[in-house]
């Protein structure tokens, strides 16, 4: 069994699960793929099967689409598909559509946006600070957390003004040992 004596590839695709994808309009096609090398004589030489996904986007999929014909132009189009599951491809497509729905009507639309930097949540009433920490009176800060809420507020955001530093970190961590 030489690679030299190869003469042939089969290729051999068998249909899977389909499924919706989970944040996308679109759908998933499960499927297997086998490929043989055959020899000269069309004996199997080599053999190899894989899982694969196909992703199909739906992106006219709207509260209007007619569902039916989309489910067939899907199949049509997808030859992963087997004409025999237009039924459960026009289920997953309005399931699809209601889930879409009814996310973007709760949403804005820019569901998982970041942006480069997080925003400092408002100030509780009584929690602003007019003097700035400074790392050599971390003693008398600590001791604030002893104290009544206002106090431990006040300690609390001190600390976190050092914390912040990066240059101040190693001071922190000596300090809570």
């Amino acid at each position: 069994m030489q690679v030299e004596d190869a003469r042939y590839l089969k290729r051999k695709v068998k249909g899977g699960s389909i499924d919706v994808h989970p944040t996308e309009k679109a759908l998933v096609v499960n499927y297997e793929l086998e490929a043989t090398i055959l020899g000269e004589l069309g004996d199997e030489m080599l053999g190899e099967r894989k899982e694969c996904q196909k992703i199909i986007r739906v992106r006219s999929l709207n509260s209007t689409t007619n569902i039916g014909s989309l489910s067939r132009e899907v199949v049509e189009k997808c030859k992963l598909i087997h004409p025999s599951k237009l039924r459960e491809v026009e289920q997953l497509l309005y399931y699809l559509q209601n889930r879409k729905e009814s996310q973007m009507s709760q949403g804005s639309g820019k569901k998982g946006e970041l942006t480069g930097k997080l925003k400092d949540p408002p100030p509780y009433e009584g929690t602003e600070l007019d003097e700035t920490a400074n790392i050599t009176e971390i003693e008398d800060y600590i001791e604030l957390l002893y104290e009544d809420i206002a106090e431990k507020v006040k300690g609390t955001a001190l600390i976190l003004q050092i914390a912040r530093n990066p240059d101040n970190l190693e001071e922190l961590l000596q300090n809570g040992k």
